[in-house]
C-alpha cells in the first residue's frame, strides 16, 4: 500500500518592503512521502521570497518535468520556474530556455560542496537567480513545523524576519542574480 501525502495549510502574512509586496498568502502544500520536512519548509519559504501573482505549487517531487513552483502567463508560457534544494545545475540551465525567469532557493547539508562546484556556472547565466538560505534557519523551522503553518514574514534591506508564534527568527539570504 502506498503511503499517503501529508497536507499542510499555510497562512503567510508577507511584508516584503524590498519589493513593495504586502499580501496574506494562503497555500495548501502536499508533502509526498519521499519528501523531507526540510524540503517542504524550503518550498514554503520560496513561495514567500519569490511571491508574485499567479505563483503556485506544482506536483513537484512526484512530477520530474515540473519545478517546485511556477507561474504561467495566460498563453501558458512559463514566467517563473522555481526550484528548491540542491538540484542538478543542468536542470536549471535547461529550464532557463523555457521560462522568462528561473530561481533556485538553495539549502541543505551538502550546500558548501554544491556551491563550490556549481554556483559560478549558474550565477553567470542570464535569467537565473540563486538564493542561499542558512541551514540552521531551515532546521529551526523544521523543528517547529506543524500541519497548520502560520508565519509572518518581513523582508527588509535583504534581511528576512519570520515570526512563528511568539518567536521571531532572522536570517539574511544570499542572493545572486545577473544584472
Amino acid at each position: 500500500m502506498a503511503l499517503p501525502v501529508t497536507i499542510y495549510k499555510a497562512t503567510i502574512q508577507l511584508s516584503d518592503l524590498d519589493r513593495g509586496i504586502y499580501e496574506t498568502l494562503q497555500a495548501t502544500a502536499a508533502r509526498h512521502p519521499s519528501e523531507t520536512e526540510e524540503r517542504l519548509v524550503g518550498r514554503l519559504l520560496a513561495y514567500a521570497l519569490l511571491y508574485e501573482e499567479g505563483l503556485v505549487f506544482t506536483k513537484g517531487i512526484s512530477e520530474g518535468d515540473e519545478p517546485d513552483l511556477w507561474s504561467k502567463a495566460p498563453d501558458d508560457r512559463i514566467r517563473s520556474w522555481i526550484e528548491v534544494g540542491l538540484p542538478d545545475p543542468e536542470r536549471l540551465l535547461k529550464a532557463r530556455r523555457h521560462a522568462d525567469q528561473v530561481a533556485l532557493v538553495a539549502f541543505g547539508a551538502k550546500l558548501p560542496g554544491w556551491e563550490r562546484q556549481h554556483l559560478d556556472k549558474l550565477i553567470n547565466s542570464s535569467n537565473i537567480t540563486v538564493i542561499i538560505l542558512e541551514q540552521e534557519f531551515i532546521n529551526q523551522l523544521v523543528s517547529r513545523l506543524k500541519r497548520a503553518v502560520t508565519w509572518s514574514i518581513t523582508i527588509t534591506e535583504g534581511n528576512l524576519y519570520l515570526q512563528d508564534g511568539n518567536e521571531t527568527l532572522e536570517t539574511t539570504p544570499k542572493r545572486y542574480a545577473q544584472g
